[in-house]
C-alpha cells in the first residue's frame, strides 16, 4: 500500500526535535526571503567586505613557490602533466571528461543546467524548488553539478602555469563570467545543494591561487572573485546541511567555509566563516568516524572522499598556525589505516556508494586511485608502510605538501609490505590474506547513524591477488537515470552473498533510504599462524514468512585457499540463489577456472559435485565508475529447498591457470554423524579436510574425534597431517592417532612444523592417548 506524502512529511516533522524543526524552518524562511530580495535587484554581495581591507592567510603553497612545484611535477609525475595539457586543450573546445563519461560536448555555448548526458535541462526557477532527484525534470544532477564544480578550472589554470600559454586563463576568465550572467543568484539548480556551492568555491580559491602572482587577471578581479566568493559563503552559512545531509555534504561545507574565512579575511564575515567552518570540521571528525577509522557510510568511496576533506582542511589549518588537536591527528591516521587495511590486496574493494567525485582532481575517480590519500598520510605522519603500497607520490601530495613533502617523502625508508590479516570491528570489514591473495568479507554492523549510501551487501565478498580483482563489488552505477538502476545494482543480487526468495536483504525506500534496517553481526573472527576464521549472521530475512537466517563461515588458509560456507537456517521451503561476480578481466578458461586475458593468472571456484544447486554462468552488468556500466562474468547457483541448507565454495587464486587446483567433495564416511558437516579438498600436493559441527560434546566423524565446532586437518598429498587446528574445543584426535588437548575450552588451537599456537597458552596441555580414549569411552557411555 502506497502512503500518501503528506504522512511522509507528518512522519519525518514528527521524528525531529525542537531544534531541528527551529532549524528547517528558518532555513525556509530564509529562502523565500531571499527570492523576495531578489525580485528587487538586491545586491547579495552588498556589505561583503571589512572596512580595514586585510590581506592574509597561507595557501598550500606560496606564488614564489609555484615554479618549483612544477619543476617536481615534471620530474615525479610527468605523466600527470601531460593529462593536464591534453584535458585543458579539450576543455578550450568545450569537451570535458565527467564521472564515467568521456569527451562530452557541450558545444560552442556551455549550458550549465544541462544534462548533457541525456538531454535534460533543469528549469532556472528558485533553487529550492528544483526537484533534482527527479530524472524527468533534471535528468541526472551529478552530471549538471559536477561540471559546476569548476574543477576544470583548475585544470585550465595549470596548464597556464605549464606552459605560459594564456589561451588557458583567457577560457577560464570567459566561462567564469559567463557562468556568473547564467546563475543569477537564488535560481536554478547550481544553488540547490550546498555542496556543490562549497565545491565549487573552493574550485575558485585554487584557480586564483595558481594565476594570481602572474599579471594575467584584470586588476580588478580579486575584487570581483571576492564578491563571487562571499555569494558562496553567504549560501553557506544560511543553508549548511546540518540536518539535510550530516555527512559529506556538511563536511564538505564546513570545509569550504573554512577556506574562505581564513583565504579571504577583507570579507567581513570571513572570521566567522573560519570558525564555524572549522568548529563543524572538527565535531564531524569525532560523530562521521568510527572506533576502527572508517567513515559511518560504510562506503569505501566515501571513506575516502572524506578523508580527503579532512587531509585538505588539515594541512591549510597548520599552514595558517590554526591548532590541529591531536584528536584529529589521531583521526587521521586512524582512517589512513583504515584505508591501508583495505588496499593491503591492490585497489580497495568498492563497497557501497561510488560517488564518482574527489577534491582535488575529478580524473582520479576509478578504484585504482583510491588509495592517494596514502600518499600525503606518509609524509603527515611517517609512514614507511603507506609509502611502501604507494611506491610513488602522487600530484595532489606535491601541490599540498611542496618541496618540503618531496624531502620527506624521501627520507622515508620502504621495504616491501607484509600483509596480514586485519579488521574493522565497528564497520564489520574483515581482510583474510593468504599466500596467494586477499579475501575481503563486508559484513556492516548492527546499527548505522546513516545507511544512505549503503547497499544491500551484508556478508558479501571482494578477491584479489597480485594486485589484481577476481570477484567484485560491480559497483553503482547511477542515483537516477531512464533505465532506474539505482535499486539494481545496490541490491543484493549484484553481490557476493545469497538471495533469498528473490529479495534483497531489505528495501529501497526512495533512492538513499531503506525501509527495514539490515542488523548484522560477527559472531567469531579469528587470526591465527596457519588460518584466519570468520563467522558472521545478518537478519535481513527474518520479514519472511516463515523467518530465515543467513550464516556465513570463511576460512582462509594461509596456504592460499579460502573456503566460504553458506548455511541458511529457519523452516519451510524457499529459492536461495547465490552469486559470484567476476572481474571483467577474467574469462573462462576451463569448468570452473577463470583466467586474466592478460596473465596466466586466475581463479579456480571449486564445489561439490554433487551440491544439488542448479549452475549458469552468464555476463552481467559492473560499473567501474559512477555513470559508465560495462560487462563481467557473473557464476550464479541456485536451489529450491527446505531449510535448513547449505552451500560450500572453495575459491583458489592461482599463478598459473594450467595447473591443478584439485577438487572438493563431501567427505565419504560411515561415520559422519548429524550435526557435523565435513568437507575435503585435494590437490596434487595437499589434502584439507573441514570439519564443521553444531552439536555440543564429542563427536567422531571422517576420523577426526573433537568436541570443537571447526577443525581443519592438512595433510600431505599422500601422507600425514602436517597441521591441525580447531576453534571452540578442547581436543582433537585424528586417525593417524595425533591427538592434542587443552585443560579448559579455546577459541583457537594450532599445531604446525613450527610447534603449538593457542588463543590462551595456559591452557595447552599434552594428551596422553589414555585420556582421550578414556574420554572417548565416557562419551558412548
Amino acid at each position: 500500500m502506497r502512503v500518501p506524502e503528506w504522512r511522509k512529511i507528518a512522519n519525518k516533522i514528527g521524528g525531529m526535535d525542537g531544534r531541528e524543526v527551529r532549524h528547517r524552518s528558518w532555513q525556509e524562511i530564509r529562502k523565500r526571503w531571499d527570492i523576495l530580495l531578489s525580485r528587487t535587484h538586491y545586491d547579495f554581495s552588498r556589505n561583503a567586505f571589512a572596512d580595514d581591507g586585510r590581506r592574509t592567510g597561507s595557501f598550500f603553497f606560496k606564488p614564489s613557490q609555484v615554479e618549483e612545484i612544477i619543476l617536481l611535477l615534471r620530474q615525479r609525475v610527468p605523466h600527470a602533466v601531460e593529462q593536464t595539457i591534453t584535458k585543458a586543450d579539450r576543455i578550450l573546445a568545450h569537451r570535458f571528461d565527467i564521472l564515467g563519461f568521456e569527451d562530452l560536448d557541450y558545444g560552442e555555448e556551455i549550458d550549465w543546467h544541462l544534462d548533457v548526458v541525456h538531454g535534460k535541462r533543469a528549469p532556472v526557477r528558485p533553487f529550492y524548488s528544483i526537484q533534482y532527484l527527479e530524472f524527468a525534470e533534471v535528468g541526472d544532477s551529478k552530471i549538471t553539478w559536477e561540471l559546476n564544480r569548476h574543477q576544470h578550472f583548475v585544470t585550465l589554470a595549470k596548464a597556464c602555469r605549464l606552459t605560459n600559454d594564456r589561451r588557458y586563463a583567457d577560457e577560464l576568465l570567459a566561462q567564469w563570467r559567463d557562468w556568473q550572467t547564467s546563475n543569477p543568484y537564488p535560481f536554478g539548480i547550481n544553488w540547490a545543494s550546498s555542496l556543490e556551492v562549497g565545491f565549487r568555491s573552493i574550485a575558485w580559491t585554487w584557480f586564483y591561487q595558481l594565476l594570481d602572482s602572474i599579471g594575467i587577471l584584470p586588476a580588478d578581479f580579486r575584487r570581483e572573485w571576492l564578491a563571487a566568493q562571499a555569494m558562496h559563503g553567504r549560501h553557506l552559512e544560511r543553508y549548511l546541511s546540518t540536518y539535510f545531509s550530516p555527512n559529506t555534504h556538511l563536511l564538505g561545507e564546513a570545509v569550504a567555509l573554512f577556506f574562505l574565512g581564513t583565504l579571504c579575511p577583507e570579507l567581513a564575515r570571513a572570521k566567522r566563516w573560519k570558525e564555524l567552518g572549522w568548529q563543524t570540521i572538527l565535531r564531524e571528525a569525532r560523530r562521521q568516524v568510527g572506533d576502527d577509522g572508517m567513515h559511518f557510510e560504510n562506503s569505501t568511496y566515501y571513506h575516502v572522499y572524506a578523508l580527503d576533506f579532512f587531509l585538505h582542511s588539515t594541512i591549510l589549518a597548520t599552514m595558517n598556525s590554526v591548532a590541529v588537536p591531536q584528536e584529529l591527528e589521531h583521526t587521521l591516521e586512524k582512517m589512513l589505516q583504515a584505508l591501508f587495511v583495505l588496499s593491503a590486496g591492490g585497489s580497495p574493494p568498492s563497497f557501497g556508494d561510488d560517488d564518482g567525485g574527489r577534491v582535488f582532481d575529478p580524473a582520479r575517480n576509478k578504484a585504482e586511485y583510491l588509495s592517494d590519500p596514502l600518499g600525503i598520510g606518509a609524509v603527515l605522519f611517517h609512514r614507511a608502510d603507506f609509502k611502501s603500497l604507494i611506491r610513488n607520490p602522487t600530484e595532489e601530495s606535491i601541490w599540498l605538501l611542496g618541496a618540503a613533502g618531496a624531502s620527506r617523502w624521501d627520507e622515508l625508508e620502504t621495504s616491501p609490505v607484509s600483509s596480514c590479516s586485519a579488521a574493522l570491528p565497528a564497520s564489520g570489514i574483515y581482510s583474510l590474506v593468504g599466500q596467494s591473495g586477499t579475501l575481503t568479507v563486508r559484513n556492516g554492523v548492527g546499527a548505522r547513524q546513516s545507511r544512505g549510501h549503503d547497499h544491500a551487501d551484508a556478508l558479501s565478498i571482494c578477491l584479489q591477488a597480485d594486485g589484481r580483482s577476481l570477484l567484485i563489488d560491480p559497483g553503482t552505477y547511477e542515483y537516477v537515470g531512464p533505465d532506474n538502476l539505482r535499486n539494481v545494482f545496490r541490491g543484493t543480487a549484484m553481490h557476493n552473498t545469497l538471495r533469498i526468495d528473490g529479495k534483497d536483504q531489505c528495501e529501497p525506500d526512495g533512492p538513499f533510504s531503506w525501509k527495514q534496517s539490515l542488523p548484522c553481526r560477527t559472531e567469531q573472527w579469528i587470526q591465527g599462524e596457519s588460518f584466519d576464521f570468520f563467522l558472521g549472521t545478518h537478519d535481513g530475512y527474518q520479514r519472511l514468512l516463515p523467518p530465515v537466517r543467513h550464516r556465513r563461515w570463511v576460512i582462509g588458509m594461509k596456504s592460499g585457499v579460502f573456503l566460504v560456507r553458506d548455511v541458511v537456517e529457519g523452516e519451510g521451503e524457499h529459492q536461495l540463489d547465490h552469486s559470484w561476480h567476476l572481474a571483467s578481466e577474467l574469462v573462462v578458461h576451463r569448468e570452473n577456472v577463470f583466467r586474466l586475458k592478460d596473465s596466466m593468472r586466475g581463479l579456480a571456484m571449486l564445489h561439490p559435485g554433487n551440491h544439488g544447486w542448479s549452475v549458469s554462468v552468464h555476463r552481467g552488468m559492473w560499473s567501474a565508475v559512477y555513470g559508465k556500466q560495462s560487462s563481467a562474468t557473473v557464476v550464479n547457483h541456485g536451489k529450491r529447498a527446505n531449510l535448513p541448507a547449505e552451500f560450500i565454495s572453495l575459491l583458489i587464486p592461482l599463478e598459473d591457470v594450467s595447473s591443478d587446483a584439485g577438487h572438493i567433495s563431501f567427505a565419504k564416511d560411515d561415520r559422519l554423524v548429524p550435526g557435523v558437516r565435513a568437507y575435503e579438498h585435494q590437490s596434487p600436493d595437499v589434502r584439507h579436510r573441514f570439519y564443521f559441527s553444531s552439536i555440543q560434546g564429542i563427536w567422531n566423524s571422517g576420523g577426526v574425534s573433537s568436541d570443537a565446532e571447526f577443525v581443519c586437518v592438512t595433510s600431505e598429498a599422500h601422507g600425514g597431517p602436517i597441521a591441525i587446528a580447531f576453534v571452540n574445543g578442547t581436543y582433537v584426535q585424528t586417525v593417524e592417532n595425533q591427538h592434542f588437548r587443552t585443560i579448559r575450552k579455546v577459541q583457537r588451537f594450532e599445531w604446525t612444523a613450527n610447534g603449538i599456537s593457542c588463543s590462551d597458552p595456559e591452557a595447552i596441555e599434552s594428551a596422553p592417548e589414555e585420556c582421550v580414549t578414556t574420554q572417548l569411552a565416557q562419551q558412548t557411555e
